[in-house]
């Protein structure tokens, strides 16, 4: 058994660890296509490059294959989150800008979020669990990022739900884009959202000092 918990006849975890990501990458590729239930494994296997016997010789079933995708999903977007978050450093700021990474951050993986909850509740209720698991470990680090920047401005249990609805946010945007996308460009709703974060927290003494600060951090994004 492999550290995620999935089955493998093979012992090579570096050979383990490659043949999977293909399975994964083929897997989301079909996934995005058919859905997880009118895919088969034989489909996988031949989209990620190798023959059905292989396949079964690094997971045992097709949810396996459904819960590596959704594993691989949630750590790809804890890992890149993790680059944009500096608790030494906190202020305003750092949270602008830890917050404007999510949301850019799931516009470039809007199709991987989008299979993660429509696909999750066909796992076993012990990988689903799994999963859940991880997302709790996302939200717990916006929160982080919230309290460390507004020590004195907000109490744990508001740094929670703001941490649940900033995560909301972010995947809105990918699960509404068919109505929000033609009203919005990305930019004008990742600004949006910030200022009724801003707003309700009462960081600023007014509308025009928090726009100050939006468009001075929006000016040094762009010259990055």
């Amino acid at each position: 058994m492999n550290k995620d918990g999935v089955l493998s006849s093979v012992k090579d975890s570096e050979l383990i660890k490659k043949r999977r990501n293909q399975m994964i990458q083929g897997a989301i590729t079909l996934f995005k296509e058919k859905g997880f239930h009118r895919t088969t494994t034989r489909e996988i296997a031949k989209e990620s490059g190798f023959s059905i016997g292989t396949l079964y010789e690094y997971i045992r079933t097709k949810e396996d294959v459904l819960y590596l995708v959704c594993d691989s999903i949630y750590e790809n977007v804890r890992e890149r989150l993790e680059e944009k978050i500096d608790l030494s450093h906190a202020s305003i700021e750092n949270f602008i800008n830890v917050v404007r990474s999510y949301f850019l951050l799931m516009d470039d993986m809007q199709e991987e979020v989008l299979i993660l909850y429509q696909e999750a509740k066909s796992l076993t209720q012990e990988t689903r669990e799994k999963v859940l698991q991880k997302e709790r470990d996302m939200v717990a680090m916006l929160e982080r990022v919230i309290i460390s920047s507004f020590p004195n401005d907000i109490s744990k249990q508001d740094a929670d739900l703001l941490a649940n609805n900033i995560f909301i946010q972010g995947q809105m945007w990918g699960f509404r884009r068919w109505m929000l996308q033609r009203q919005f460009t990305l930019e004008d709703y990742i600004n949006r959202q910030i200022q009724f974060l801003l707003r309700g927290i009462h960081v600023f003494e007014s509308n025009e000092e928090m726009n100050s600060c939006l468009n001075n951090h929006n000016k040094q994004t762009r010259t990055l």
